[in-house]
């Protein structure tokens, strides 16, 4: 049985995102501050845009062109990323924790030609371009011996040539299972998001919003920055996310609204810096990117006095799909509430019928074109007729409210951003003290998914759980550490050799050394 969004289906125009947001002219209203309070007006944004476009134009950069950003949140990473759209050309954003092998296989696997970064990223980026075959690499701050973007020679923007269908974003997904993937979004399907979003998330002449998440991920680039410059309201911008540093932001800006993930809630919730912290403007805080749990969504709701929603997404859908209306805050939090404008649904068993409890599947206009390259993965997650089998289990009230209950897929939610196991259990293979090693998520003691890894020891080896977990952390991003070690005589498989994670997701724990601190949201500080 298909369930169809109980909202009315919206217009989408025949337009780029280039076109919905940079329409008309542009006005001296504040659409993008710093953390030092340096405000960029919209004027000043389309000016920015324009010029990088030109100077893109001029390097030889035009349609089907791909440019790689590598950079924390700036207002100069939304002008280079609208730049290289207004240049014709597609954005494949990074996160700024990735190792220079991490970042390599993203700008290869993407066939881009060029990398913007920043100074502070340098060394990382220029490693990283050597091994990709890149040749440029440009910054968005000074950096001696490498040009500014926004200093490139040019004059006039080029035509823009771009249409709806073409490939707007390649942000890197691990989807449902394996190795991290291009996921092929166009400008329509970015469009297509920032407007149907818009219909659940209304804003005011008052509201201001601010970037805690980073805006190379999906949802921090459709809901914080394309749905700000949409809606025309203020966006301030955090380079890394620090509590403190939040909350002085919230005070010193009056910030309205607070888009983050469960982790960001989990402080706010039990941070006794909140307690010192005037954030009486705050009127909502929407969470996405993992399940946020209903006991800590009220937490939330009663100390900062303010409605706490949740919506649900991936990046493969641009990436929102459900959200809870911000004039129904009776919705139970702990729900995803309901599907968007022209979204339709399913709930589908693992015999492949329909029923009350089962996969979500997902089609609309906002439902990626497909993996780059990658037809087998594609159709492994899109089928012929236009369903996105998201991996999750969900459940549907009979007035269209959806929960998502379980998770079929075995990617991991570390915070909010994506572990494949299998990329972790390669890597693991790869010590010479290691004869077998699977990985899975396990619950901390916040009840945070996190990777712990189950080893078989190399006979001989004089192997502890230290050092298991520090050759990973030498050699991946921060947010895909093995957390959690155990070792065993062997790993438990089926007939055909697969893995059996349930069977270690239902074993007690033993031989576990604690995760220890925790960091904050990845992509943001290192731990």
């Amino acid at each position: 049985m298909i369930i169809r969004s109980p909202f009315p289906d919206i217009d989408i125009p025949d337009v780029t995102l280039t076109e919905l947001l940079f329409s008309g002219e542009p006005s001296g209203a504040p659409a993008l501050i710093d953390p030092e309070g340096r405000i960029t007006t919209r004027r000043e944004l389309d000016e920015s845009v324009r010029r990088i476009a030109a100077g893109l134009h001029g390097r030889g950069i035009g349609r089907g062109s791909v440019v790689g950003l590598f950079a924390p949140n700036s207002p100069e990473w939304v002008a280079a990323f609208h730049g290289i759209l207004r240049a014709n050309a597609v954005v494949t954003s990074a996160n700024v924790l990735y190792t220079a092998d991490e970042l390599a296989h993203q700008l290869a696997d993407s066939g881009a030609r060029l990398l913007v970064t920043t100074a502070d990223l340098l060394d990382v980026a220029e490693t990283a371009a050597a091994k990709a075959g890149i040749e440029e690499v440009l910054t968005l701050d000074d950096a001696p011996g490498r040009p500014r973007l926004d200093t490139l020679p040019g004059g006039e923007p080029p035509p823009l040539v771009t249409g709806p269908g073409d490939i707007a974003v390649l942000p890197y997904s691990s989807g449902t299972t394996g190795r991290a993937k291009g996921v092929v979004l166009t400008h329509r399907n970015l469009v297509a998001n920032v407007l149907q979003f818009s219909r659940m998330g209304r804003t005011a002449p008052s509201t201001v919003l601010l970037a805690v998440l980073p805006l190379f991920h999906i949802y921090g680039m459709t809901v914080l920055m394309n749905h700000a410059l949409h809606q025309r309201v203020p966006l301030v911008t955090m380079p890394r996310f620090d509590l403190a540093g939040m909350l002085r932001l919230i005070e010193r800006h009056r910030v309205t609204k607070l888009y983050l993930a469960p982790p960001t809630a989990l402080l706010l919730a039990k941070s006794p810096l909140v307690d010192g912290a005037d954030l009486s403007s705050v009127e909502l805080v929407f969470s996405g990117a993992a399940p946020l749990d209903g006991e800590l969504a009220r937490a939330v709701a009663n100390r900062l006095d303010c409605k706490i929603l949740q919506g649900y997404g991936m990046t493969e859908m641009s990436p929102v799909s459900h959200a809870i209306p911000e004039d129904r805050p009776d919705i139970d939090p702990a729900s995803v509430g309901y599907a968007l404008p022209n979204v339709e649904c399913r709930l589908v068993d693992s015999a492949g019928r329909d029923a009350d409890r089962g996969e979500l599947w997902v089609r609309g206009p906002n439902v990626m074109t497909g993996y780059l390259n990658n037809p087998a993965a594609t159709a492994a997650t899109l089928d012929a007729d236009g369903w996105l089998h998201t991996g999750d289990i969900a459940t549907v009230t009979a007035d269209g409210v959806f929960t998502i209950v379980d998770r079929v897929k075995e990617l991991i939610k570390y915070k909010g951003y994506q572990v494949p196991p299998a990329e972790l259990e390669a890597l693991l293979l790869t010590h010479e003290g290691i004869d077998d090693a699977a990985v899975v998520g396990v619950p901390d003691e916040e009840g945070e998914e996190i990777p712990k890894a189950f080893v078989v020891r190399r006979p001989g080896a004089r192997l502890d759980a230290a050092e298991v977990m520090g050759y990973v952390a030498a050699r991946v991003s921060p947010h895909k550490k093995v957390r959690r070690v155990e070792f065993l005589d062997s790993i438990p498989k089926s007939a055909s050799g697969k893995i059996l994670r349930a069977v270690l997701r239902r074993r007690p724990a033993m031989q576990e050394v604690p995760s220890g601190t925790q960091p904050g949201p990845p992509g943001w500080a290192r731990s």
